[in-house]
């Protein structure tokens, strides 16, 4: 069967997690690449209790000090705070389920906090950067699509899978705007600027030559068919090694981009974390740490009492 949360690993009669990743995928409807994290998180956990002596059912009736011994197992091995913490949040997704299903009585994880890592601020590209990516030649189909889909990531900040997953008639010609379906199934309209509305007009006039019959994806491979999220990965790449790139880019370093330079320009964050689809501000707030870093490399270079004496 193939489904939303289904990798090839079939579901198991004894064990929750399989049965707790189908709520996901039909009743919350959560994204397959989620459901694929949160699969990787519990199976992880599960595969340790098996180590430790337990069973299929093992991960159903885990105690605080279990959860707590898990933790320390996986810091000592490297795992950083910040995986940690997304094991944690997978842990209590699985036991709110549990609970609801009165397969559990409490949950374990509640209390338990991963150690802290150092947060590292996202990577931006600058405007000259970005120019150059999206000076691509035209002559091509392939290169038509593609410097519509960087257009489109920049213009609109869009995650990856958000932009796989655009469709033909998605982009109101009236207002200029794109219909999103983000994370947890929550749809935004965001702002799609002119110079990515010129990109994807050009690239529906040629669309036709290469997207199969009925297909309803905006952006399609050369095979017809919706685009795969690791061709994107691969033809961004592949534009930023013509352009002599020294870093990696990649499509989420856009969408930091297109955040970190809406709110230099700005200074709205609430705007922001609207535009970025954020259910929470507080990781949306990242970005004014970049901003903050810019602002400060202004005043070092301009302020008479920061300037050094020669």
């Amino acid at each position: 069967m193939s489904d939303a949360f289904s990798d090839g690993a079939s579901p198991t009669a004894e064990g929750p997690i399989e049965p707790f990743l189908a709520h996901l995928a039909h009743e919350r409807r959560l994204a397959p690449l989620t459901i694929t994290n949160y699969r990787r998180d519990l199976r992880r956990i599960d595969a340790w209790l098996c180590q430790t002596g337990g069973d299929a059912e093992s991960i159903t009736c885990m105690d605080q000090q279990q959860v707590r011994r898990y933790v320390a197992m996986r810091h000592r091995s490297g795992a950083s705070g910040r995986t940690l913490q997304r094991e944690l949040a997978s842990l209590r997704s699985l036991y709110r389920w549990l609970l609801r299903e009165g397969r559990a009585k409490v949950s374990p994880a509640v209390g338990v906090r991963a150690p802290k890592t150092p947060r590292k601020l996202p990577a931006t590209l600058d405007a000259d950067q970005l120019c150059r990516l999206l000076e691509q030649p035209q002559d091509e189909l392939l290169s038509i699509r593609d410097t519509a889909m960087i257009e489109l990531f920049y213009s609109s900040g869009l995650r990856l899978a958000e932009l796989v997953a655009v469709n033909l008639g998605d982009i109101d010609a009236a207002d200029g705007a794109l219909s999103v379906t983000g994370k947890g199934a929550k749809t935004r309209r965001v702002p799609v600027g002119a110079k990515a509305r010129t990109a994807v007009g050009r690239w529906l006039r040629v669309r036709a030559n290469l997207a199969a019959e009925g297909e309803p994806a905006l952006f399609v491979s050369s095979r017809g068919r919706r685009i795969h999220p690791r061709t994107v990965q691969a033809r961004l790449a592949h534009w930023a090694q013509q352009e002599g790139a020294t870093r990696r880019v990649h499509p989420h370093l856009l969408r930091h981009s297109f955040a970190s330079h809406l709110l230099e320009s700005s200074g709205d964050l609430r705007a922001v974390q609207e535009l970025l689809g954020h259910a929470d501000i507080s990781t949306t707030q990242v970005y004014t740490h970049l901003d903050f870093q810019h602002l400060a490399q202004v005043y070092d270079q301009t302020h008479p009492r920061a300037k050094k004496k020669r």
